[in-house]
């Protein structure tokens, strides 16, 4: 079955959750204990920072006793983290922040009135330092060597969000980080294509810029997907939700097909965790191991923990691929585990679990996942795909019934 590239190459870039009382998970997840304050009071520069990972990772530095520092251009979720210092202005040196509010109002200029990487470097020349960078929010090369060739006299370490996507093609199970990297043909170009064909390509040039300006200094962080509270995409949360909801649930493949995630708190606690060792390298964050979580045990952990009365229909990828369900997209988190995605949920995570990556329990995923859910308004909920119709991620509830109709049919 030939697979759309952009249906599984998308990855988020982007709050604490109880451990659910009394819950036993029979694989390798570590429960996560408390964070503890750090040794030394880090001074962290975050270009970003205000959607998904980005809040996730201020929370995990404020949460070991450092000080952050945001950057970026001051339009999404201003209201976030109140307390700290926010510089605004847009890292592209060819364009200027306008810095508008979202009433349209002039917003009070903070470092260098919005202008860009110019303003950072009038910073840089009055002596600002910073202990570490954490760059989530870089694209396209050209911008992320001004960044890191500006930062680099006045940063220890630099830690880049890059993305399991800059590898060339998913086909082999078992790959570690010297894995072949994709190519483009036109490095310059700064469009992500129709089909996000060039963006994993292009990550793997940020890194590789990166690198040139602080060798050495670089931690490059390959996430797969970003899952947890605050992700908009909906790519993991319509499980929780869908199967809260109760019923028959059309689930797709076999219980034992493998996936691979990262919750978002775990992922900005392995970031801090880098940067408070200035640890350089490059690391595929996702897990757990390869085989040891699977679309039957997420959807065994969504079912327990939201109490409902779910039962699961297990639908083989022939038969969705004959009625137009794409995985990924319409089944989401799940890719068959054969043919050129046999090794897409099959990383090797061994390098990034020596240097400290660890993985809360997929319950507590999913907990963390519904209360942030179940805590959002319903204006909130319909700025999410979905409530809409079709969802951006899943497939409707008509047409879940039509589906599971169908393998009746089928199947007696």
């Amino acid at each position: 079955m030939t697979m759309k590239r952009r249906e599984f190459i998308r990855t988020s870039v982007g709050t604490s959750a109880a451990i659910v009382a009394g819950s036993a998970t029979p694989w390798a997840f570590a429960r996560k204990a408390p964070l503890g304050r750090a040794d030394r009071s880090l001074k962290i520069l975050i270009l970003g920072g205000t959607r998904f990972l980005g809040p996730a990772t201020v929370d995990a530095a404020l949460a070991r006793g450092h000080t952050v520092t945001l950057f970026n251009r001051g339009r999404s979720n201003t209201e976030l983290f109140p307390d700290i210092e926010k510089l605004y202005g847009d890292r592209d040196p060819k364009k200027a922040d306008d810095r508008k509010g979202e009433d349209g109002e002039a917003l009070e200029p903070r470092w260098g009135e919005g202008e860009g990487l110019n303003s950072i470097a009038n910073e840089i020349a009055d002596g600002r330092r910073w202990d570490v960078v954490v760059d989530t929010s870089g694209y396209f090369p050209r911008i992320a060597k001004a960044s890191a060739q500006l930062l680099a006299p006045a940063v220890e370490h630099y830690t880049f969000i890059s993305t399991v996507s800059v590898y060339a093609g998913f086909a082999e199970p078992g790959r570690d980080e010297s894995a072949t990297i994709g190519t483009i043909e036109d490095p310059t170009i700064e469009s992500f294509g129709n089909q996000f064909q060039n963006y994993g390509p292009l990550k793997a040039l940020c890194e590789q810029e990166i690198e040139k300006a602080m060798p050495g200094r670089v931690a490059n962080v390959r996430p797969g997907l970003i899952v947890g509270p605050r992700d908009s995409t909906d790519r993991f949360t319509y499980w929780p939700v869908r199967v809260s909801w109760g019923g028959e649930v059309l689930a797709p493949g076999t219980p034992d097909d493998p996936i691979q995630l990262i919750d978002v708190r775990d992922l900005a606690e392995f970031v801090i965790h880098l940067a408070e060792r200035r640890t350089a390298g490059v690391f595929n964050a996702l897990g757990p191991k390869a085989g040891e979580l699977t679309i039957g045990k997420l959807l065994t952990a969504c079912k327990s923990v939201s109490g409902s009365d779910a039962s699961f229909t297990w639908a083989d990828a022939e038969f969705l691929a004959s009625n137009g369900v794409q995985p990924w997209a319409h089944m989401p988190v799940w890719i068959p585990p054969q043919g050129e995605t046999a090794g897409f949920h099959r990383w090797d995570v061994s390098a990034s679990v020596a240097a400290g990556l660890t993985f809360r329990p997929v319950e507590d995923i999913v907990k963390g996942t519904l209360d942030w859910w179940n805590g959002l308004t319903d204006e909130q909920r319909n700025t999410h795909g979905l409530m809409q119709d079709p969802p951006r991620s899943g497939i409707s509830a008509a047409r879940e019934k039509e589906l599971l109709a169908s393998w009746h049919e089928q199947h007696g």
